[in-house]
């Protein structure tokens, strides 16, 4: 397990991200997909994110990205919806045909942490601190 670092912690900050175009209208294919990607990864930095894997499927794309302990997330994803919204229907015109109200992301989003460690084997860890039978004291 590789931890990230600056200049007062070290943290791995991981998280998978979820964004649906609007009513799941099919509209990403592959060169769609890889302008987004590219969007993404030049939006990310000044957010102190790193992509590290991208993929699509025709109404939604899913994004593997690290974080540090000052990443405004979602400031980040607000900003990269309304960005890639904008340039992806003035690059891509014929695409308006088939979103709705123009709309081409979804509102909501889904964002999981991950880990090197499920939650279940980090409360046995915690648990476990302080003593043998995991209790302070005595």
């Amino acid at each position: 397990m590789q931890l990230d670092t600056n200049n007062h912690s070290v943290f791995m900050l991981r998280y998978h991200l979820i964004m649906c175009v609007k009513y799941r209208n099919k509209v990403i294919d592959d060169t769609i997909s890889d302008r987004l990607k590219e969007m993404f990864v030049k939006i990310a930095p000044a957010y102190n994110i790193t992509l590290e894997e991208w993929n699509h499927d025709t109404d939604h794309v899913h994004i593997l990205f690290r974080g540090q302990p000052n990443t405004e997330i979602s400031k980040f994803i607000n900003a990269y919806k309304s960005a890639s919204s904008r340039i992806i229907k003035k690059e891509f015109p014929e695409i308006r045909k088939s979103l709705w109200k123009e709309m081409f992301w979804s509102q909501s989003f889904c964002l999981l942490t991950t880990g090197g460690a499920t939650a279940d084997i980090i409360k046995q860890y915690i648990e476990s601190q302080g003593g043998k039978d995991g209790k302070q004291g005595n």
